[in-house]
């Protein structure tokens, strides 16, 4: 007859229940002990060919220590859930109105209203900007009921705003109740476009008066965007990304106090907007950034740091038109590292995008990831997971120090 094996304890308890303290059975590790494990394991080869550098420079070790001392707090600025954005970027009012209901019903939080010629367009977009196709497009959208949108807007459409608040009060609507960002963004248009229309001592003046307007008229939600993805899209690196988003915050900031706003209500009426793409490390220091940054930022002017407002999309650069499908992974993936570093509202692009306006079950899938993301794996569950992690908090820190410098040429 064959003897029972003994059940084996687990590891973590003692017989009382009470846990155990495995971390002091066993000696510390140095740095250098490990070194030499990895080296040996090598058989020779150095440790520095297991080290990668990014586009920026910056150093990727395969293995990094804890973190030492309290890392910075990095919160969203509305914790809990990310919202879940869907892209509206169909030329047609009406076949916009269908799709923006669709991805309501289908789960997603709120839209993405696109504009043809905007930073975000790649090729598509909402043609129109009068009282006729902004109500169309948001025919039954209720504005009301707290839903996000946000606005990309372009020189194309420079009635867009002024038309959406013009529906919002036809719709008998109180504007502070609403959601709705305006995206303005002088510099991001001037970027995307390569020319500037009149200068920025004029051009910050009409910005200024366009977002107070909104302003005094209830939308103190992101009515201003600094935009970093004409950045990324013409193959900017995550510092270069950075340095650009916190320069154009800072002169909408200044654009806003020189026009009699008080900086701390200036400050709330500025969000930002990056780009997510499948480099998940850097991905994720790069969000975890922005918000460190702007902090920095606010503290030079007198401002006990408050959280900033943080949109992200997906890359149009990394999007693939030969095997569309693997886009579906490198869409996860950014989606994943942009909720995970602190953004407030993600929005994927369809994994067809490159290939033309994207079907419903492109967009359906777009939704998807990031509901199976929030109801799945539950990473929306821990504010800054990623907080006092070597590897995270190191890649951090050396963006920080890298977009500071480019910050510091650009003023």
């Amino acid at each position: 007859m064959r003897k029972r094996r003994p059940k084996q304890r687990r590891a973590t308890a003692n017989m009382t229940g009470q846990e155990t303290a495995l971390a002091g059975v066993f000696p510390q590790a140095t740095d250098a002990q490990w070194r030499a494990l990895v080296e040996r394991a090598l058989k020779g080869a150095s440790f520095e060919t297991l080290v990668s550098k990014s586009y920026d420079g910056l150093s990727l070790e395969p293995i990094y220590a804890r973190a030492a001392g309290s890392p910075f707090p990095v919160l969203r600025k509305n914790p809990g859930r990310w919202a879940i954005l869907a892209r509206v970027d169909v030329a047609n009012a009406d076949a916009a109105n269908r799709l923006a209901l669709q991805d309501l019903d289908g789960g997603a939080d709120g839209l993405h209203l696109v504009f043809a010629g905007s930073i975000g367009a790649y090729g598509g977009g909402l043609v129109g900007d009068d009282d006729d196709a902004i109500a169309h497009a948001l025919a039954n959208v209720r504005l009301d009921y707290g839903i996000p949108l946000t606005l990309d807007s372009s020189p194309r459409a420079p009635g867009a705003a002024q038309a959406l608040m013009r529906f919002v009060d036809r719709q008998h609507i109180e504007p502070s109740l609403t959601r709705v960002s305006m995206g303005f963004d002088p510099l991001g248009a001037q970027a995307r476009h390569g020319f500037a229309a009149e200068s920025w001592t004029q051009a910050s003046k009409s910005f200024a008066r366009d977002v107070k307007a909104a302003a005094d008229a209830g939308f103190v939600y992101a009515t201003a965007v600094a935009d970093a993805r004409v950045v990324h899209s013409a193959g900017g690196t995550e510092s270069q990304e950075l340095a650009f988003a916190l320069s154009s915050g800072l002169a909408y900031l200044r654009a806003l106090a020189d026009a009699g706003v008080d900086l701390d209500s200036a400050r709330g009426l500025i969000a930002f907007r990056f780009c997510a793409d499948a480099d998940e490390l850097l991905g994720v220091a790069k969000f975890r950034a922005a918000r460190r940054l702007w902090a920095r930022v606010e503290e030079a002017c007198g401002l006990s740091p408050k959280p900033a407002l943080v949109f992200a999309e997906t890359a149009w650069r990394m999007m693939s038109r030969r095997d569309p499908w693997n886009n579906i992974l490198r869409g996860t993936l950014a989606a994943f590292s942009a909720a995970i570093g602190g953004a407030d509202a993600v929005s994927v692009l369809p994994f067809t995008q490159a290939l033309g306006a994207p079907d419903e079950f492109a967009r359906r899938l777009a939704r998807d990831t990031q509901l199976v993301l929030q109801d799945e794996s539950h990473i929306d569950a821990v504010d800054d997971p990623t907080s006092g992690a070597g590897g995270f908090e190191a890649l951090t820190d050396a963006l920080c120090a890298r977009a500071w410098g480019l910050f510091q040429q650009i003023e």
